[in-house]
């Protein structure tokens, strides 16, 4: 266990769960989006929907989606920052059965056209878990290096990404692959037990059958 889990992350209060850890989310879904966003519809679940606003909740996810970490000062003035840049938000109570009290889950459409639909749970201390990608299902915390890349379920996509990793002597830690539908589109989600060059991420969009790579590291 690490000590941070213990005595909390550098944030700005007042909650690790309702605070940081929707920062965090948020954060995670404006990395994947890949381009700043003009529109969020946020659905919050339990404890979130319930106490959102006092928590100051809306402002972490909101402050996450703009690109701001946890321990960023403008945090509690992030509503207003979004009116200012343009990011239209939504805030809605819903209902998935089984779920995390701490539950959101964030639509975001970019400026660019690009859209993304994340699911993620706050478990305390700061620290997610990323449930769902685009209706997929998806393990990750972000807690780890990590790659999400999108593909076309073919045969052979998965052993050109592993071979490439392997070439640059990187070790896979972890490895979830999710589908709807058999031989469409797919996602692998590879969490790493080492950083990633940029070199290596472009090579991995330029093999066959990939659609886009996303790569994150914790201390970004």
């Amino acid at each position: 266990m690490n000590i941070f889990d213990i005595i909390g992350p550098i944030m700005i209060g007042p909650s690790s769960s309702h605070t940081a850890g929707a920062v965090r989310m948020g954060r995670v879904a404006w990395k994947i989006l890949g381009e700043d966003a003009i529109q969020a519809d946020i659905g919050l679940v339990g404890s979130f929907a319930m106490t959102y606003k006092g928590h100051g909740t809306d402002k972490a996810l909101i402050a996450g989606i703009l690109g701001m970490k946890p321990d960023d000062e403008r945090i509690p003035n992030s509503l207003e920052i979004a009116k200012k840049t343009g990011l239209e938000y939504k805030f809605s109570h819903i209902k998935i059965p089984k779920s995390h009290p701490n539950t959101a889950v964030l639509n975001l459409v970019g400026k660019n056209g690009a859209t993304c639909s994340v699911e993620g749970v706050s478990i305390g201390g700061g620290n997610i878990q990323i449930k769902k990608l685009n209706g997929m299902a998806a393990a990750f915390s972000g807690a780890l290096d990590t790659l999400i890349i999108a593909h076309h379920d073919r045969p052979g996509a998965i052993a050109a990404v592993a071979d490439k990793l392997a070439q640059f002597g990187i070790n896979i830690g972890s490895f979830r692959l999710s589908r709807k539908k058999r031989s469409e589109l797919a996602i692998m989600t590879i969490e790493l037990d080492s950083g990633v060059e940029k070199s290596v991420v472009n090579e991995l969009r330029n093999l066959e059958n990939i659609v886009s790579v996303v790569y994150m590291h914790p201390a970004h």
